[in-house]
């Protein structure tokens, strides 16, 4: 649930910043705070994060950690677990880039899920 603590300021995209300097100023470990930072779809590189208005800053997942928490919660909407393929439905709007990475990130993420 920590990854979303920026939701209690805001549910827009910037909750992963917001919750992520939340995480900071309560003295979180570093690598908590970027899971929370991270966990937006695949991510969002420095420059897609400039065009969504958001501080310029590389917010893809690189360890293990940050992926894992990025691509379960792409597997949930509300409170009910759907397949990549729906999530992709629902993010209809992004552009391709994303949409590739989310795929990638999928593929590279769930050979360790178990059931």
């Amino acid at each position: 649930m920590l990854h979303d603590i920026g939701r209690a300021r805001t549910h827009g995209l910037e909750h992963g910043q917001i919750g992520a300097k939340m995480c900071r100023e309560m003295g979180i470990p570093e690598d908590i705070a970027r899971i929370v930072e991270c966990h937006i779809g695949a991510g969002l590189t420095a420059e897609e994060c400039l065009g969504e208005g958001l501080r310029e800053i590389n917010c893809v997942p690189s360890t293990l950690e940050e992926k894992i928490v990025a691509h379960a919660d792409n597997l949930i909407r509300g409170t009910d677990e759907i397949s990549l393929e729906e999530r992709l439905r629902y993010s209809n709007g992004l552009p391709d880039t994303i949409k590739k990475r989310m795929v990638a990130l999928a593929e590279e993420i769930e050979p360790y899920r178990t059931r």
